[in-house]
């Protein structure tokens, strides 16, 4: 075939590029400086050694993967409240949010997920409203399976007012291995439900607070999708 010859039908570089797009998920900013260490590591590797250098490569091909942010789809019907991470829920149990939030009300059902280090690892906002309060608090670095992990590793809290008039809070939470928890969003800025807003850097656990009364939806051991799966109806 030559240079001017048409292409095959159903067949356009565009649609080509349009497809890896969409099965090729972006990756978030917060991941950039990581995937750039990276890289630079393998290209030392590969000067000493080309075995080496072709490990330090794949390293940097899965540190890319790990922070990638797919394309989600939220649902949009009121009273109800989204996955914040992918993962597997670990607990669902009544408890006080962290205080540190200074928030008035008392107790609440938290709904935590574990990520481990295959998982999507940005977090999204569970509904829409507005943002009340955030909170960045320093801790230990627990495993994040553990429950003790809700209130004693580092952590960063936001509080949520939504459309609907009921108050959520979302907490991301440092892991073993996690060092670095990002959060995008600022005290009165409005929430949008399946939005990105943050990143906690390799294994981690997220807990979502909604009141009592409302109707959660999934069970320990259950997969979650960040953005889609909806963990409550809220009530209360």
């Amino acid at each position: 075939m030559n240079a001017n010859s048409p292409e095959p039908a159903g067949f356009s570089v565009s649609h080509f590029l349009d497809l890896a797009r969409k099965t090729v998920p972006p990756m978030h900013p917060g991941g950039r400086p990581i995937v750039a260490g990276f890289a630079v590591g393998a290209l030392v590797l590969r000067l000493l050694n080309r075995r080496l250098g072709f490990l330090g490569f794949l390293a940097t091909a899965w540190c890319a993967w790990f922070f990638r942010e797919p394309a989600r789809v939220t649902p949009t019907r009121p009273n109800i409240a989204v996955a914040a991470a992918d993962g597997t829920v670990a607990d669902v149990t009544e408890a006080v949010p962290p205080a540190e939030l200074g928030l008035p009300f008392g107790r609440m059902l938290r709904i935590s997920t574990f990520l481990n280090i295959f998982d999507v690892h940005v977090q999204r906002l569970p509904a829409t409203g507005e943002i009340t309060a955030v909170h960045y608090r320093p801790g230990k670095f627990l495993s994040a399976d553990l429950d003790k992990a809700s209130e004693d590793n580092e952590r960063n809290s936001l509080a949520i007012r939504t459309e609907d008039g009921h108050d959520l809070v979302v907490v991301q939470i440092a892991g073993l291995v996690a060092r670095r928890i990002v959060c995008e969003v600022n005290q009165g800025e409005q929430a949008v439900a399946g939005r990105t807003y943050g990143l906690i850097r390799f294994g981690s656990r997220v807990d979502l607070y909604v009141p009592l009364g409302s109707r959660v939806l999934v069970e320990p051991g259950q997969r979650t999708i960040g953005g889609e799966t909806v963990l409550a109806e809220l009530g209360g």
